[in-house]
């Protein structure tokens, strides 16, 4: 035999790529929003989908994940807007008012450094 011996590691490469990605984003997205809807059990998508639960379940989580970034990422941009200028002029102006008293109080420090 000429065959060169494969190792585990290889072995288990090559299955990983032959059963990954059987699936497009596009097609989990259906089986999950199908299971979500809840006409169907999952057990019953799962075995029509030729899918483990356990996989069903982990795309559910991401899909969710997803989703809920998606929306913590809306109001971080709504938040952008006009309060954010809102917030930025505050700030300059109240940095002003600080640098203004501390400049005062120099002075003032000086004055009495000056009469003692």
């Amino acid at each position: 035999m000429t065959q060169k011996k494969r190792t585990a590691k290889a072995v288990i490469k090559d299955i990983k790529r032959q059963t990954s990605s059987k699936f497009s984003s596009e097609e989990k997205i259906r089986i999950v929003v199908e299971g979500l809807k809840g006409e169907e059990s999952v057990a019953a998508i799962c075995r029509r989908e030729n899918i483990a639960p356990s996989l069903f379940y982990k795309w559910n989580k991401d899909f969710l994940e997803a989703g809920k970034k998606r929306l913590l990422g809306d109001a971080m941009r709504e938040a952008n807007t006009s309060e954010v200028k809102a917030l930025r002029e505050e700030n300059r102006d109240l940095k002003e008012v600080v640098a203004e008293l501390t400049l005062k109080n120099r002075v003032l420090k000086k004055s009495l450094n000056g009469l003692g």
